[in-house]
């Protein structure tokens, strides 16, 4: 199977990393040598942290990095019969990278869009084939999670909806099937909990150690609101709230001022060392 991935940042790079791992030759198109760069140095580290973790026993390191294939042409996907879109959560962003795929990718390839909370219908509408396209949103660290929530557009065919469950099972990985609408189910909660995590913060009732580890001592997450988000990226977490406020005019999801702060600092979590928490 010959499967595209558009765009190299830390979930396209996690994506691909899963797809290979899996035995599937994949295409990355990505036009940032930078970026491309990046992504091949967090593969290996990646690959590295599972065998360390004990996921190991699968293809080497030089068998995974044999299957990805990198280019900057997004015309490389001409023979694709799957796509994964995975740039910044953008609505015009995407909506541009679907109206090109639609243009370059064969008529019967399933279109996947990792959005992390706008509308698949929305994501559809770019494209002459509405039927084939549905959401795969893979958490972060892609290759650590075991489950994926599998988003199910108002016209996803069953055939394509299949497929995408078809896909998620040869990555080991277990398909969740949810209905179409801002933030689905993990991120229409996720972003608004993130979002109050912040601000009992700002407003002086805790510090992030203490809120996170009221969520992990109490409840039981194996991983409080505010650590959550510093794994997710607060660049990413930024964009998502942005896009959920502007879809579903929902106050509550505008990205709280320490979260903006952050972002602006350049403190995006564990991918910069420093977020609502220091890493060193």
């Amino acid at each position: 199977m010959n499967i595209g991935v558009v765009g190299a940042g830390t979930m396209g790079a996690g994506v691909a990393e899963c797809l290979a791992q899996s035995g599937h030759q994949v295409i990355v198109v990505e036009p940032d040598a930078d970026v491309v760069e990046l992504a091949r140095s967090r593969t290996r580290d990646s690959l590295r942290l599972a065998i360390l973790l004990g996921r190991g026993g699968g293809p080497t390191p030089a068998e995974v990095a044999a299957r990805v294939q990198w280019t900057g042409q997004m015309s490389d996907l001409a023979e694709a019969t799957v796509v994964i879109e995975c740039v910044p959560e953008r609505i015009d962003l995407k909506a541009r990278v679907f109206a090109e795929l639609d243009r370059v990718c064969p008529p019967d390839a399933l279109l996947a869009s990792c959005t992390s909370g706008i509308p698949v219908d929305r994501l559809a509408a770019n494209t002459t084939r509405p039927e084939n396209v549905v959401g795969l949103h893979f958490m972060n660290p892609a290759p650590l999670k075991d489950m994926v929530e599998v988003v199910r557009g108002p016209r996803t065919s069953p055939q394509s909806l299949s497929r995408a469950l078809a896909l998620v099972e040869s990555l080991n990985k277990t398909g969740i099937v949810v209905g179409d609408g801002p933030g689905f189910v993990l991120n229409r909660v996720l972003m608004l909990c993130i979002g109050e995590a912040a601000a009992t913060v700002e407003a002086g009732l805790a510090d992030p150690e203490a809120v996170d580890a009221l969520f992990e001592g109490c409840l039981g997450h194996p991983m409080g609101p505010l650590r959550t988000a510093d794994l997710i990226g607060l660049d990413n977490v930024h964009d998502t709230m942005t896009a959920l406020r502007e879809l579903t005019g929902d106050d509550h999801y505008d990205p709280p001022e320490s979260l903006v702060a952050l972002v602006e600092a350049g403190h995006l979590g564990r991918k910069t060392g420093q977020g609502f928490h220091d890493y060193g």
